[in-house]
């Protein structure tokens, strides 16, 4: 039972930004944002045929500036959000935007030959700044999951402002902040808006530590005070258990915690020998998790013991037997899987900044290192059946 060859995709520029487009249930489709000095920077839209094993691509202009955060709107297939950085009275600063694709933008490359969408991009139309002048630079936004495309989080330096976004997103104002209070510059440097408690959660990572807020009252809820021995670089909340986090970090390492209790990590892993850039949950399989480094290797871990299948999938001789029914022999009782590391995944030859899973298929996942190289890879074939049957 061979497994499928990883599918490589290089950009021209750098890049560090990914995301799979929320919305989008059916396509297999990522956008990269890419960083240039020089050229204007670029949203590629990657679209993975899994059929025939190819990419198709497009490419629209994003002329604002080189981008360091993309997200996709939950609701809308043609609606994102990019963080940027602009030069602006010689010193740069760092904004965040709200964009919609052309209407025909897919009608471009995939029918014409693959170069013209490169050679001649569509511009994005801007929707609305996400800018508040109060404020400072902004790293990330994040979008309410599972929402209408209405709400929108973005991190400023030490400030978490919530956006309600009106007119079909033409128009966004400020409905809440939140702002980090200490001793020094202190400044956001990632955040996850979690998809349990009716979306009214959200976590934040500033140096070593990770707060927990209540975006109802704007309070903190829960600080996990050393995470991590060096600065928290991701954070994912666990889709099926509803307390449970994962956060990565300078110290290579990618630790779990249940936030009811934030004294120890439910597991630790260090598997890296780098800084881990990024930590994800599959949406559907939270055994399976994904985390990305500056050791260059993208490492799949099936963390089976912490899931909310510890023992795998219940099948029907394990539903709870009538009366009168004999007990099965003790050997049939199932012991708790163990948690292994799936794949180490070396087609990246620099440092891996993100990684994401497909929002159509929950086998299916995306990587993409700084000199602009996206892999498409899978989960093994042997792992995906043990899972499912």
């Amino acid at each position: 039972m061979e497994d499928d060859a990883p599918v490589i995709y290089g950009l021209e520029f750098q890049a560090r930004a990914l995301t799979a487009q929320t919305a989008e249930t059916d396509a297999i489709r990522f956008l990269v944002g890419t960083q240039s000095l020089k050229f204007d920077n670029q949203i590629h839209i990657i679209d993975f045929d899994d059929e025939n094993n190819i990419i198709n691509k497009n490419v629209l202009l994003h002329q604002a500036g080189e981008i360091w955060n993309i997200g996709a709107s939950p609701a809308d297939k043609a609606v994102l959000t990019t963080c940027y950085n602009k030069t602006c009275d010689s010193r740069v600063v760092s904004c965040a935007s709200v964009w919609r694709m052309p209407c025909d933008w897919e009608t471009g490359s995939s029918h014409e030959s693959p170069d013209d969408s490169a050679h001649n991009p569509q511009t994005l139309e801007l929707l609305c700044h996400l800018n508040d002048s109060a404020h400072g630079n902004a790293s990330s936004v994040l979008w309410e999951p599972m929402g209408d495309g209405k709400r929108v989080i973005s991190l400023v330096d030490n400030h978490a402002l919530l956006w309600d976004l009106q007119e079909s997103s033409t128009q966004a104002t400020v409905s809440s902040t939140v702002t980090l209070e200490g001793k020094g510059q202190l400044k956001f440097t990632v955040g996850k808006w979690s998809p349990h408690h009716n979306c009214s959660q959200l976590a934040t990572a500033n140096d070593t530590a990770i707060r927990g807020w209540d975006l109802r009252t704007m309070s903190q809820i829960y600080c996990i005070e050393n995470a991590h021995g060096q600065l928290v670089r991701d954070l994912d909340f666990n889709p099926n258990r509803q307390y449970y986090l994962a956060s990565c970090g300078d110290d290579c390492k990618v630790r779990f915690w249940d936030v009811r209790n934030v004294q120890e990590p439910v597991k630790s892993l260090e598997e890296h020998s780098h800084w881990v850039w990024s930590v994800r949950y599959n949406h559907s399989h939270d055994q399976l998790v994904l985390t990305a480094s500056s050791d260059s290797r993208l490492i799949l871990s099936n963390m089976v013991s912490i899931s909310s299948e510890p023992f795998g999938q219940l099948g029907d001789d394990d539903e709870e037997l009538s009366d009168g029914e004999d007990a099965p022999p003790s050997d049939k009782v199932k012991e708790p899987l163990t948690d292994s590391v799936v794949s180490t995944y070396e087609e990246h030859e620099d440092s891996v900044y993100a990684a994401e899973w497909s929002t159509a298929d929950p086998w299916l996942f995306a990587s993409l290192s700084y000199d602009g190289r996206l892999v498409i890879n899978r989960v093994p074939r042997a792992l995906k059946y043990r899972i499912l049957l």
